[in-house]
C-alpha cells in the first residue's frame, strides 16, 4: 500500500508543477490524501493512474492514463459545498463528463495509445460514450474453428501469438425513456487490424485459411440499458442491465458478415455501513454463416485472473461476485470469485468444463467529492496470475 501511495504522490507532484496555482492534496474533513480539490480547481488537473500489465496474453508491461473530470463552475461549486458538509454528499450528484487518455507497452512488443470520453446532457437524459485506440497488439489466441464448426485448440494448449497492428473505435448514444431508468440507443464499432503470426511458425496456415490479413470489422446496432446505480464511478446500490446487438455487414464496410449479442447484468447491495456485495453476469454470443472468422471476433470468458482469449467460443458466460469491507472512510478491501463457460452454438453452454478464478484487492478513496476509488486486485486461475490497477469497484 505504501509503495502505491508513494507512486501516486510522485505522479501528482510532477503534474502539480505545471499548475498555475497551489492546490491542497489533503481533505479538510479528515486530513488524508485526496485529489478532489486538484481535479476540481485546477483547469489541467487529472487523476494519474499507473497501469501495471500482467495480462498473460500480452506479457508484462506498464502504462499510464490520465482521468480528467469536466464540470461547469456551477456544478463545481455545488459539489464543493455538499462535500464540505457531508462525507459522501458530493459523490451523490450527477457524474461529470469524463475523459481518459493514455498509453501502454509490454515486453512482447505490444504498444497502444487510447482516448475515451463519456458525457451526459439534460440531467442525464442523454448519454454519449466513445473511444479510439491505435497500436500494435501482440496477443495470444488459443482456439480456431475446425471443419465441423467447433472451436478447438490451435496448436496444443500453447496458443498462437497474433500480431495486430492498426486501430479502431466505438461510440454509443442513448436516450432516457420518460423519467424511467430505461435507456435506448445506438452503437457503432469499427476495427481494422493488419494480422500476422508471430509464433509458432507452423501456424501460418491459419492466415492462409483466413485469406485476408487486413480484415475490417464494421458494425452497427442497438443498445438497451436499465440503470439504477447510485454512482457511476463507485456504485454501492442499484442495478445495471445492458443488451447490445450488432450487425457486421459488407454494406457498412465489414469484410465479414456476422452478428453479436452481448448481455451484461450488475447488482450492488449495501448490507451494513461496513459490508457491501456486488455481482456481475456477462453473456456473449456470435452468429455467422462464415466458415472462418479472425480469432479476435470470437467471444471469450472475461474474468479477472483468466487470460483474455484463453477460452473462446461462439457463446460464453462469465459470472463473478465480490464482497467488500470498508475499514474506514478511505480504505476498503475485497475478495472476489468467478466462473465461466465457453462453447459453440452446436453445444450446450454448460456442457464443457467450468473455468474458475478468484482474488483479493484493496481500494483507496482518492477523490471523496466524486466518490472515486482506486486500488489493486490480485487474481488467480488454474493457468494464470494477474495484477489489475483499478479505478472504481472493478466489477
Amino acid at each position: 500500500m505504501s509503495f502505491y501511495t508513494s507512486r501516486l504522490l510522485v505522479l501528482m507532484s510532477l503534474s502539480a508543477s505545471f499548475a498555475s496555482s497551489a492546490v491542497d492534496f489533503t481533505d479538510p474533513i479528515d486530513g488524508k490524501l485526496d485529489m478532489g480539490e486538484y481535479l476540481a480547481e485546477n483547469a489541467y488537473g487529472f487523476l494519474p493512474v499507473p497501469i501495471l500489465i500482467t495480462e498473460p496474453a500480452l506479457g508484462y508491461g506498464f502504462g499510464f492514463a490520465g482521468v480528467f473530470l469536466h464540470e461547469s463552475d456551477l456544478q463545481r461549486e455545488k459539489r464543493k459545498k455538499l462535500a464540505a458538509t457531508s462525507l459522501d454528499g458530493g459523490a451523490q450528484l450527477l457524474t461529470p463528463a469524463i475523459t481518459v487518455a493514455g498509453g501502454l507497452a509490454t515486453e512482447n512488443g505490444t504498444w497502444m495509445g487510447f482516448i475515451g470520453h463519456r458525457r451526459t446532457w439534460n440531467r442525464d437524459t442523454i448519454r454519449y460514450m466513445g473511444g479510439l485506440a491505435y497500436g500494435d497488439m501482440n496477443m495470444t489466441f488459443y482456439r480456431q474453428k475446425n471443419n465441423a464448426g467447433a472451436l478447438e485448440p490451435i496448436v496444443g494448449n500453447s496458443g498462437v501469438e497474433f500480431g495486430m497492428r492498426g486501430g479502431g473505435g466505438m461510440q454509443q448514444l442513448q436516450f432516457r425513456i420518460d423519467d424511467t431508468p430505461l435507456f435506448l440507443g445506438a452503437v457503432q464499432k469499427y476495427f481494422q487490424p493488419e494480422l500476422s503470426i508471430n509464433s509458432p511458425p507452423k501456424a501460418d496456415e491459419i492466415l492462409n485459411r483466413l485469406g485476408n490479413t487486413t480484415p475490417t470489422a464494421s458494425g452497427l446496432g442497438f443498445l438497451m440499458e436499465y440503470d439504477t446505480k447510485n454512482n457511476f464511478l463507485n456504485p454501492t446500490e442499484g442495478v445495471n442491465y445492458t443488451v447490445e446487438y450488432l450487425w457486421f455487414r459488407d454494406g457498412i464496410g465489414s469484410d465479414y458478415d456476422f452478428d453479436t449479442l452481448n448481455i451484461k447484468g450488475r447488482h450492488y447491495w449495501t448490507l451494513t455501513p461496513e459490508w457491501s456485495v456486488a455481482a456481475r453476469g456477462y453473456y456473449k454470443s456470435l452468429y455467422t454463416d462464415e466458415n472462418f472468422l479472425p480469432p479476435p471476433a470470437y467471444p471469450d470468458i472475461e474474468l479477472r485472473g483468466i487470460a483474455r482469449n484463453r477460452y473462446q467460443g461462439e457463446q460464453t458466460l462469465s459470472l463473478e461476485g465480490q464482497v467488500n469491507y470498508q475499514w474506514n472512510i478511505r480504505w476498503s478491501s475485497n475478495v472476489f470469485a468467478g466462473l465461466g463457460y465457453a462453447s459453440s452454438q452446436h453445444q450446450s453452454l454448460f456442457k464443457g468444463d467450468e473455468q474458475y478464478a478468484y482474488g483479493v484487492g484493496f481500494r483507496y478513496l482518492i477523490a471523496r467529492r466524486y466518490g472515486m476509488k482506486t486500488g489493486i486486485d490480485l487474481a488467480f486461475s488454474e493457468e494464470d496470475t494477474a495484477v489489475y490497477f483499478q479505478v472504481g469497484m472493478g466489477i
